[in-house]
């Protein structure tokens, strides 16, 4: 069967996103092409909506519909502890537990040599510029990756000298798991980070 060109360019561009691949795509533009046009429309119209309307904070990085974003702005959070992240996602995960009252760094990635992500491709030199700015501490909330982990020794190198305490996130065995199901890197990381209780 072969199918109408507008249906093939939709399942075609619906595979460029992440996690949908061929079948996925056909499902999604199947589902869209069933239901009734103004949920299309709505659909295309966020889509104009967040490419027209949401971008990047020019203090911290991450995504806002105004510049800068909540956090740089609001007088109440402590703008001398930075929390450096690597993606605008991460900001959320951190806020929800309402514990975190400083302000966000967003690298926009991590060092990966092999995929071509240098420290000049991440956002450095605008978080230089603000621990120069005042900083009291910046933690480091990369991710607990090669990546991530190769990210926060370069950054911790680099800011060290600036006299700026520097701290890494904590990370180890999930609360609610069984210890015998963490591998070894999470057992080493949870003895590593141990505390005194």
């Amino acid at each position: 069967m072969s199918l109408p060109e507008p249906l093939i360019r939709l399942i075609e561009e619906l595979q460029h996103l992440p996690g949908i691949g061929p079948k996925s795509a056909q499902r999604l533009a199947f589902h869209i092409l069933k239901n009734p046009r103004e949920q299309a429309e709505r659909l295309a119209d966020a889509l104009r909506g967040v490419k027209d309307q949401v971008t990047y904070c020019s203090v911290c990085s991450n995504i806002t519909d105004t510049d800068p974003c909540p956090f740089c702005r609001d007088d109440s959070r402590d703008h001398h502890l930075i929390c450096v992240v690597e993606e605008p996602q991460n900001v959320s995960a951190i806020e929800k537990t309402r514990e975190f009252k400083g302000v966000y760094h967003v690298l926009m990635g991590a060092l990966s040599p092999l995929q071509g992500v240098g420290p000049d491709d991440l956002k450095i030199k605008s978080l230089l510029a603000r621990i120069t700015n005042g900083a009291g501490e910046v933690i480091l909330a990369t991710n607990p990756t090669v990546e991530g982990e190769a990210t926060a020794i370069y950054l911790a190198r680099l800011l060290k000298p600036l006299g700026v305490k520097v701290t890494r996130i904590a990370m180890g065995v999930p609360v609610g798991s069984d210890l015998e199901y963490a591998d070894e890197m999470t057992m080493h990381k949870a003895l590593e980070g141990r505390r005194e209780v």
